[in-house]
C-alpha cells in the first residue's frame, strides 16, 4: 500500500472512531466560529506566505518540538504570514485538532486544517475547531468525492485549498470546482512533493501553473527553503507559497517568516 493510500485509510479509521463518540449530527449542530477568507488573504498584492505548524513529516521524521503551537502561530503572524496551516494528522505529522482549535482562536489570519480529508465528518471537525479552510488532496479523492467535499465545505462556510501534483489532477480539480457552484475564488495549490515517493520536484509548480483553473488563487507548496525559492515561485506566477520545515525549524520563526515576506514581488496572476 502506498503512503497516500495508507494515510487515507488511517484517516477513515479515525473518522469512524470519532463518530462513535460524537455523532455527525451533534458535530454539525455543535456551534462554529466566524472564519476569515483564505482566498482574499492570499490574493492580496504580493505573494502571501502560508506558514505551517508541523512537528514531523513522513519524509524527515521528527522536525521540531512544538510545545506551544499558539506561541508559534503568533510568531508567524507577527512575521507577516498571510495564513497559517496546522497539521492535524497524528500518525505521521504528530498534529492534533487541539492544535487547530487553539491556533484558530488566537490569530486573526485564516487558518487551514491540513490533513487527509476523506469524509464530510472531517469538514465539520475543522469548522468546529475554528478553521477558515481545509486541504483537499485531489490524488486522494475521486472527482465525485472531491466535488462532494467541496460542497460540504461550502455548507460549513469553509474554503478549500485544493491540492494537485500534475496537469491531469489540475484538470480534475477544474472539473470538480466548476461543478460545485462555489462563489468565492478557488484556491488551488501545486505540491512539489510526490506523495508516493515523497521526493520534491522544485519545477512542479511552473510545469502545472498553466493547467490550473482560470482565476484561481494559486499556491506553491513544499520545497521552500528560503527567499530565493519564494522569488522563483513568484516568477512562475504563484499568488502564495506554503512553507513548513523552513519556518518551524528556524531559531527565530518570526524572523524566518519576515525574510520570506520581504522576498515577495507582485504576482500577475493575482491582478484583476
Amino acid at each position: 500500500m502506498s503512503f497516500l493510500s495508507r494515510a487515507c485509510a488511517e484517516a477513515a479509521e479515525r473518522v469512524a472512531e470519532a463518530s462513535r463518540l460524537t455523532p455527525f449530527g451533534a458535530l454539525v449542530n455543535g456551534g462554529t466560529q466566524d472564519a476569515s477568507s483564505l482566498s482574499d488573504a492570499l490574493a492580496a498584492p504580493g505573494v502571501g506566505i502560508v506558514a505551517e505548524i508541523k512537528r514531523a513529516s513522513p519524509s524527515k521524521g521528527h522536525l521540531a518540538w512544538v510545545p506551544d503551537p499558539v506561541a508559534l502561530a503568533l510568531a508567524y503572524e507577527a512575521g507577516g504570514a498571510a495564513a497559517i496551516s496546522v497539521l492535524t494528522e497524528p500518525a505521521h505529522f504528530h498534529g492534533t485538532l487541539t492544535d487547530l482549535h487553539a491556533v484558530a482562536g488566537a490569530v486573526s489570519v485564516p487558518v487551514i486544517r491540513k490533513d487527509f480529508i476523506v469524509d464530510a465528518y472531517q469538514v465539520w471537525e475543522a469548522r468546529r475547531a475554528g478553521a477558515s479552510a481545509l486541504l483537499l488532496i485531489v490524488a486522494a479523492l475521486s472527482t465525485p468525492a472531491l466535488r462532494e467535499l467541496l460542497d460540504e465545505a461550502d455548507r460549513a462556510g469553509l474554503e478549500a485549498l485544493v491540492e494537485v501534483h500534475d496537469e491531469a489532477e489540475a484538470a480534475r480539480a477544474s472539473e470538480a470546482i466548476g461543478a460545485s457552484g462555489r462563489t468565492r475564488r478557488p484556491v488551488v495549490g501545486v505540491n512539489a512533493r510526490d506523495l508516493e515517493t515523497l521526493a520534491v520536484d522544485a519545477g512542479r509548480f511552473a510545469a502545472c501553473v498553466d493547467a490550473l483553473p482560470p482565476g484561481a488563487v494559486t499556491v506553491a507548496e513544499s520545497g521552500v527553503a528560503g527567499p530565493d525559492d519564494v522569488r522563483r515561485a513568484a516568477a512562475a506566477g504563484a499568488d502564495a507559497v506554503l512553507v513548513g520545515e523552513h519556518v518551524v525549524t528556524a531559531h527565530d520563526p518570526e524572523a524566518a517568516v519576515r525574510s520570506l515576506v520581504s522576498a515577495t514581488i507582485p504576482s500577475t496572476r493575482s491582478m484583476p
